[in-house]
């Protein structure tokens, strides 16, 4: 197998604003499958995808082996706006017969590329993208949702902080799709279990750095918790600038419903202690999840955590080469909603997740896990940061099946 990652780009990546990699003219070769990688490699998701995301991608086509076709991977960053993604989207699609686009971030770029996919009868592997609407109302037979969702962190998460006692809420909420579906569902959750929600404050995203406002108005709203619907550097900034006002020292709770454990490592241990997130990857969970990050690091170096979307860039490229081996790739290239009926019929396996499935709505399983920060004495070694508190089967963990709202489903 030939695997084409233009190693140029690798470099370059946390520089360049834009690194879509031109390809050939030519026609493509009939048993080449090409790989786009759509990601924010610049902006407040870098962390949690940039270098380690095409790396995974990259480990996974490695991985696969020689087959009897060829992989070529190419790399760009859509800078979290969506009429960027959509524009490289269609370019890669119609011009340079791009079969599969993954990873996506930002969900307002994730449900606008996985619309384009249905229209162009391709495929979108969202990887790091949170909006339950993708396998919701917003769902169709091009596109499969890895590794996590709004409903499931709203689920694992919000839900366990109002049975602590946090039965009070105001958030702090990212003003786009992502934001606006995690404030809805945590809502949901919070109302169901007895809780209420006191109010909310949209931030503007991108580029907003100063939360301080925002976070005066939800200590005003005398909330005990208060709900950060965002991801990345914002939920970084919303973190330590509550620390610098003093919120937490007050018995304010913060709830990072969607924190990576790239963003533990940059607030560091002394003021990520004690905060609950849900993850379904962890590093350190067994002797899988170690080597398969020992991989990932070997290939984009630097000190950054392997996160559970980096962990699901490889493990949703990954299945879907193992999909186009079983299909032939002229069948797999000719149709994109028939390869994911097949990587749904086809179960799921790999040292990231361990064995799973993909549902009929574009939803992949696996178990769902709670962890608490922990506090720096008890911390090891090198990206020791978690202690579980409960684990959540994959069944359970995501939202059932006749309550998405999908078209797809037959009732």
């Amino acid at each position: 197998m030939t695997e084409t990652t233009r190693r140029s780009l690798m470099g370059a990546a946390a520089a360049a604003p834009l690194l879509a990699t031109p390809l050939s003219a030519r026609a493509q070769a009939a048993n080449t499958i090409r790989i786009g990688i759509l990601t924010d490699l610049s902006g407040t998701f870098r962390d949690l995808n940039g270098p380690n995301t095409v790396a995974a991608t990259r480990l996974a086509v490695q991985e696969f082996g020689a087959r009897g076709f060829n992989v070529e991977v190419v790399v760009a960053d859509h800078q979290n706006r969506p009429d960027v993604g959509v524009n490289i989207a269609r370019q890669w699609f119609d011009r340079d017969n791009v079969d599969i686009i993954s990873s996506l971030a930002a969900s307002s770029v994730a449900l606008a590329v996985s619309d384009l996919a249905r229209e162009r009868n391709k495929i979108a592997l969202p990887t790091s993208s949170a909006t339950s609407d993708l396998t919701g109302r917003a769902c169709n037979a091009n596109t499969i949702q890895w590794v996590y969702d709004t409903y499931m962190l709203s689920k694992t998460a919000g839900a366990a902080m109002v049975r602590a006692g946090g039965d009070s809420w105001f958030f702090l909420t990212a003003d786009y799709a992502f934001g606006h579906a995690l404030e809805r569902d945590t809502s949901a959750f919070v109302r169901a279990a007895g809780g209420r929600v006191l109010g909310s404050v949209r931030t503007p995203f991108p580029g907003t750095t100063d939360f301080s406002s925002f976070l005066l108005q939800a200590q005003a709203s005398r909330a005990k918790v208060i709900g950060l619907a965002n991801a990345g550097t914002d939920t970084v900034n919303s973190i330590k600038q509550a620390a610098e006002f003093g919120i937490t020292r007050r018995g304010i709770k913060l709830a990072s419903l969607l924190m990576f454990i790239t963003d533990v490592h940059a607030l560091g241990l002394e003021t990520a202690q004690g905060l609950i997130c849900a993850n379904t990857f962890y590093w350190d969970m067994n002797d899988k999840t170690r080597g398969l990050t020992r991989r990932i690091r070997a290939i984009a170096g630097g000190d950054t955590p392997v996160a559970m979307s980096h962990a699901g860039d490889y493990s949703g490229i990954l299945h879907y080469l193992k999909t186009v081996a079983d299909m032939g790739v002229t069948v797999a290239k000719a149709d994109g909603r028939a390869t994911v009926a097949r990587m749904k019929a086809m179960p799921t396996e790999d040292d990231a997740f361990g064995t799973g499935r993909i549902r009929e709505d574009g939803r992949k399983l696996h178990p769902a896990y709670l962890y608490e920060v922990k506090r720096p004495e008890e911390s090891r070694y090198q990206h020791d940061y978690y202690k579980l508190l409960q684990t959540v089967d994959a069944e359970e963990a995501f939202r059932p099946l006749a309550e998405g709202g999908c078209s797809l489903i037959r009732t």
